[in-house]
């Protein structure tokens, strides 16, 4: 029988840039393989290939994905084995803790042909320069939806009953635990990305990731309604009560939060507000309004004007945004074919042999 898959993302295009979570997710793992290489130079097809090994032999592991390339892996973790293989080149930059006694390098580099691109260098270089100031000009254009999205945000705070706010959190945190304790001497909180815009709009994988609890509470509301406060309420809990967490952040903004769950309770709390709009489809899943509950009412009426012109120019940054990403991927196909052109995929093969045979080792 294969092992459970859990998928996330532990980088995203934000509003503040490349934000990277991934040293939270490698916590108490004994050993990290880390692939190091250049572009399209087999790092995620030997990942994939070691996914379905492990996966199709009963483990459950933990998929990575990249937030620019949909079909491409950066990551996969086995928890029972301790071990996790991890592409590090830019830009999920791992800073090293034990190099040699956790950290394993491993060098793709030696798959390529370095004369035939020595022959390209200059288009390499150019092509990696497009990116770059592409990227940028996507983080840009997320900033400035950011701006925006916080005057939308003004609107709801200035009339939001903060009493009802706290006591709306009170009564949830009431109902998660329960007076519930943990069994975590020493409580870990991952931190990760349920969502990311990328080149092919915004992807999100909340049904993966919360498939199997018991308790989903789905949190509707608007912008400034107070979802984030909340969620770090609820995570800052569980942790002082000895639970192990796994907080999600904002894809767009990664200071807010969109997602807490707490897996020894069986319990989830997400943000499911547009663009990851759900609603509840099984038994367990409840609707929990900020809306509703704590903001004057009519504040949507006495305010449409203002709020459909935010919304408008908002949405407009978020799609010049990905149109960015697009275009940043467009570059990257090309300089790929460069590194496709010049990788002796064999020797790819003969690594992950290699590496697969290390951590059949860690089974006995």
């Amino acid at each position: 029988m294969s092992g459970k898959i859990v998928n996330y993302f532990v980088g995203g295009n934000t509003a503040k840039g490349f934000y990277n979570l991934l040293e939270s997710n490698l916590q108490g793992l004994e050993i990290i393989y880390t692939l190091i290489g250049g572009p399209s130079n087999g790092k995620s097809s030997l990942i994939k290939r070691l996914a379905s090994k492990w996966s199709d032999k009963g483990y459950d592991i933990e998929q990575i994905q990249s937030s620019f390339e949909n079909d491409k892996l950066v990551g996969l973790i086995i928890p029972d084995l301790k071990c996790a293989i991890i592409d590090t080149t830019q830009p999920h930059v791992l800073k090293p803790k034990a190099p040699g006694a956790i950290e394993q390098y491993v060098n793709l580099g030696v798959a390529w042909d370095t004369a035939l691109l020595s022959t390209n260098r200059q288009a390499i270089l150019n092509y990696q320069k497009q990116k770059s100031e592409t990227f940028e000009l996507a983080y840009k254009s997320f900033e400035r939806g950011l701006l925006i999205h916080d005057e939308l945000e003004s609107i709801y705070i200035s009339n939001i009953d903060f009493e009802k706010a706290d006591k709306v959190t009170k009564e949830l945190i009431d109902k998660i635990f329960i007076s519930k304790q943990g069994n975590c001497a020493k409580p870990i909180t991952r931190h990760r990305f349920f969502g990311a815009s990328t080149p092919s709009g915004v992807v999100d994988f909340i049904s993966n990731i919360t498939e199997g609890l018991k308790k989903r509470y789905f949190i509707k509301g608007r912008a400034g309604t107070g979802k984030s406060t909340l969620l770090k309420k609820i995570a800052e809990t569980a942790t002082e009560r000895d639970f192990d967490v796994e907080v999600y952040h904002c894809g767009f903004d990664p200071d807010s939060i969109d997602m807490v769950i707490i897996r020894e309770l069986g319990v989830c709390i997400f943000d499911s507000t547009d663009p990851h709009e759900y609603f509840p489809n099984k038994h367990g899943d409840e609707i929990i309004d900020l809306y509703e509950k704590t903001i004057t009412p009519g504040t949507d009426e006495a305010n449409e004007y203002e709020i459909n012109d935010l919304n408008k120019r908002y949405k407009q940054r978020m799609k010049e945004g990905i149109e960015y990403l697009q275009e940043a991927k467009s570059i990257h196909d090309q300089l790929r074919k460069i590194y496709v052109d010049a990788t002796d995929f064999s020797v790819v093969d003969a690594i992950y042999e290699d590496i697969n045979e290390s951590i059949e080792k860690r089974e006995y």
